[in-house]
C-alpha cells in the first residue's frame, strides 16, 4: 500500500509546482529571481534566496542519504547548513537552482520505489543522534519546505520594495 507516501509525494510536488491552499508555489516564487538579487540580503538577519534555496537542497541531500543508507552525515552546525553568500556566488545561481531541482526530483524518485511499510522503518539521525521512523525524516522535509517557502516570500517582498 502506498496511501502515505503517494500523499508525501503529492505534496513535495505541489509545493514545488501545484497548486496551494496557502499561496504561490516555490516554482512562481523563484521563476522572476534572476542572478543579480538572489543574493541580496534585503534585511540585516534575513537570509538571500540563494541561502535558502541552498539549505533546502543540503537537507534534501541528507534525506536521500539516510533513505539510501539509513544513517544521515551531517549536523545542523555543519558549514553546508548555510553556505555563506560569498561561497555561494562562486557557485552561481543558475548551478543552485539547478541542484535544488535535481535533489527533489530524486527525493520524489526514492519515494516512489517505497511504500508504507518503509515509513515505520527506522535510520540514524546523526542530528537528533537517535533512531527515527523515516516518517519523521519526510514529514520533516515537508514541514521544512513550507517553513522556508513562507520564508521566502518575506525575502522576495522585501526584494522588490527595494528596487521600487
Amino acid at each position: 500500500m502506498k496511501i502515505l507516501i503517494d500523499n508525501m509525494i503529492r505534496q513535495l510536488r505541489d509545493m514545488q509546482d501545484g497548486k496551494n491552499w496557502m499561496g504561490p508555489n516555490f516554482s512562481k516564487k523563484l521563476v522572476h529571481i534572476a542572478e543579480d538579487s538572489a543574493f541580496i540580503l534585503p534585511k540585516p538577519n534575513l537570509h538571500s534566496v540563494a541561502e535558502i534555496i541552498s539549505h533546502l537542497t543540503t537537507w534534501r541531500k541528507e534525506t536521500i542519504l539516510k533513505i539510501r543508507t539509513g544513517k544521515g552525515s551531517i549536523t545542523d552546525d555543519a558549514e553546508e547548513n548555510w553556505l555563506s553568500n560569498d561561497k555561494l556566488e562562486k557557485i552561481g545561481w543558475d548551478n543552485i537552482l539547478s541542484s535544488y531541482r535535481n535533489t527533489l526530483s530524486e527525493l520524489i524518485a526514492l519515494l516512489e520505489t517505497k511504500d508504507d511499510s518503509f515509513l515505520e522503518e527506522k535510520y540514524y539521525d546523526t542530528d537528533f543522534k537517535d533512531n527515527c521512523e523515516y516518517r519523521f525524516v519526510v514529514n520533516g522535509m515537508i514541514h521544512h519546505d513550507i517553513y522556508h517557502l513562507g520564508q521566502l516570500g518575506i525575502i522576495i517582498k522585501f526584494l522588490k520594495d527595494n528596487n521600487e
